[in-house]
């Protein structure tokens, strides 16, 4: 409603997330046709995101070539774990990379399970060449026991054994360890195998069940040994198409299937496939992956995230894309992901910090949500609204002014556009509005009046005075790569309305 003087107020916040496949007379006026870098917050508004750094100066040490990608990034016991070709070496922050595993054949990406047996840590891994391998921080020793798999692709636990599949001899079949060991396979001991009927692409340990994926079709294992284990199937109609996709994630459990990203809650619902999918307002992203070597995926539990990457050796880092997934109270919402090109990832908390890490094909190890660029490069963030009618698509508005509710931690150097008319040809295009946070860093009583409120950087809220006209108007933010991270929370959009044509 105008005010006296004829102004009206529109105002929205941002959430929601991007929007990919609603027209934009039925988009909601908080999410986003376009949002890039910028993560949907469980706070609420889009941050634009933290960067990464190298997690050691040094690259991992190669066989042979400058080629060779990193096929496993794992925290273990305040180290890295990373392999390359047929090397496996451990690293802290600083000094050399430390050589604990050669002599393997050059594998495929790794999968690897953190466990405690009789009071020491471990961690095995599996690369689907070799024997499975485990580590105690001190001596690596290969799986090679009567029974032992060959060459397994994927490792886990469950039920206090450890667990193999991804043989290149019986793809369809699980081995297990007898209980309470990791170098047991006697039968006699309560080891065994256990088959499906279909070649099994990942595996995950959920609440009392243990998951088996396979391309198209779900089962899950129950009970508690040998003696009472149950496969039962969930669904011949839909799978898993990538392991590493597979995340536990906000109390369920994440996979990419060949409909997009679904989750197992809503894909067990009997008689409603549909509902597993979560991924619908960006499904488009999923049509163009073709040109994707590795999809790999982390979670980072105190942002309810979850980050999916398509990576490529041939594609350079800049415009590797990926997408992030945040968990709200009754939806999920999206945003592009675009400058990490991951090879091999982990997350753990430790102590209640997160670790995210990814390995790149360049040799490097990288640690996630540090620092404020990419290893050096700018973080490019962009932002665009839905086009807004603001009531009747046949009124032309007249803009006065934006005002702009964002949180800034730092320096922020952005810039922001107005677009009318949903960005036709002869539509105006006015130049940018720059905006950042030193214009509302201020004390009371020394910023100018109509450009910054009091409060310092908690909420600062700037107001900018704007030219142009439309039966439409939709907002445009791009940063410009050399702020620290900042969220938009909202705006409120001031104009006055001609008489309807």
């Amino acid at each position: 409603m105008a005010d006296a003087s004829g102004v009206n107020p529109f105002i929205f916040a941002c959430e929601g997330g991007l929007v990919l496949d609603q027209t934009p007379f039925a988009q909601q006026p908080g999410t986003a046709t376009e949002l890039e870098n910028f993560e949907p917050s469980i706070t609420g508004g889009y941050r634009r995101i933290s960067g990464y750094q190298k997690w050691n100066s040094n690259i991992v040490p190669q066989d042979a070539s400058s080629s060779e990608p990193i096929l496993m990034s794992a925290y273990f016991k305040g180290n890295v774990l990373a392999a390359r070709g047929g090397k496996v070496h451990k690293g802290g922050t600083t000094g050399s990379w430390t050589q604990i595993d050669s002599g393997r054949t050059s594998a495929g990406r790794y999968t690897f399970f953190r466990y405690n047996l009789a009071g020491t840590d471990f961690i095995v891994w599996a690369d689907g060449s070799n024997p499975a391998s485990k580590y105690d921080n001190t001596t690596v020793t290969d799986l090679t026991g009567t029974g032992a798999p060959a060459d397994p692709s994927i490792v886990t636990g469950f039920k206090d054994a450890l667990f193999f599949a991804g043989m290149s001899s019986n793809p369809q079949e699980l081995v297990f360890t007898a209980p309470f060991t990791d170098d047991d396979f006697s039968t006699a001991n309560g080891a065994g195998t256990i088959g499906v009927d279909s070649p099994i692409t990942g595996l995950v340990p959920f609440r009392d069940f243990l998951y088996i994926f396979c391309e198209e079709r779900i089962f899950r294992l129950a009970g508690n040994t040998i003696a009472d284990f149950t496969v039962q199937p969930i669904t011949r109609e839909i799978g898993c198409s990538n392991g590493f996709t597979i995340q536990e994630f906000a109390g369920d459990v994440v996979f990419l299937s060949k409909d997009g990203l679904r989750t197992i809650a809503g894909t067990e619902k009997i008689g409603d496939v549909e509902l597993g999918t979560i991924s619908k307002p960006v499904q488009e992203r999923f049509s163009g992956v073709s040109d994707v070597d590795e999809f790999n995926s982390v979670v980072i539990p105190d942002k309810t995230q979850y980050r999916i990457f398509f990576s490529n050796a041939s594609i350079p880092r800049a415009t590797t894309k990926g997408l992030i997934c945040v968990r709200k109270i009754n939806n999920y919402e999206f945003a592009d992901l675009r400058g990490i090109r991951a090879n091999s990832t982990d997350s753990i908390v430790v102590s209640g910090d997160s670790i995210v890490l990814h390995g790149d094909f360049d040799g490097f190890i990288y640690r996630q949500e540090k620092g404020n660029n990419f290893d050096g490069s700018d973080v490019t963030g962009r932002y665009r609204s839905p086009d807004f009618i603001m009531g009747d698509a046949g009124i032309r508005k007249r803009f006065q002014r934006v005002t702009i509710n964002y949180a800034p931690e730092g320096i922020v150097n952005a810039d922001l556009f107005l677009r009318y008319d949903y960005e036709t040809g002869n539509a105006p295009r006015p130049a940018a509005y720059p905006f950042n946070s030193t214009s509302v860093v201020a004390v009371y009583g020394s910023s100018l009046y109509g450009t910054a409120t009091y409060g310092g950087n908690i909420n600062p809220i700037i107001r900018q005075p704007v030219e142009g006209s439309g039966f439409a108007m939709a907002l445009r933010v791009n940063d410009r790569g050399t702020s620290i991270p900042y969220s938009l929370k909202g705006f409120q959009l001031e104009f006055q309305a001609d008489a309807r044509r």
